[in-house]
């Protein structure tokens, strides 16, 4: 029972972490003072959207150069 015992203490730790990580996210996220600053410093940037040709382009031109 000593090793399973731990073993369940341990996925409730991981379990109550992610929980707490979530909400604590999720309130940070939603509050005024987030919502302030994303609009001063807009610190939300949309990410470039790489198309699979430009991948391959990238490949190509590392292929080329060895």
């Amino acid at each position: 029972m000593g090793l399973l015992g731990i073993f369940m203490w341990l996925i409730g730790l991981v379990i109550t972490y992610f929980v707490i990580y979530l909400a604590v996210k999720d309130a940070i996220n939603k509050s005024d003072i987030a919502k302030i600053l994303v609009a001063k410093y807009e610190m939300e940037k949309p990410k470039p959207i790489v198309t699979a040709d430009e991948i391959e382009s990238e490949f190509e031109k590392d292929d080329t150069t060895r």
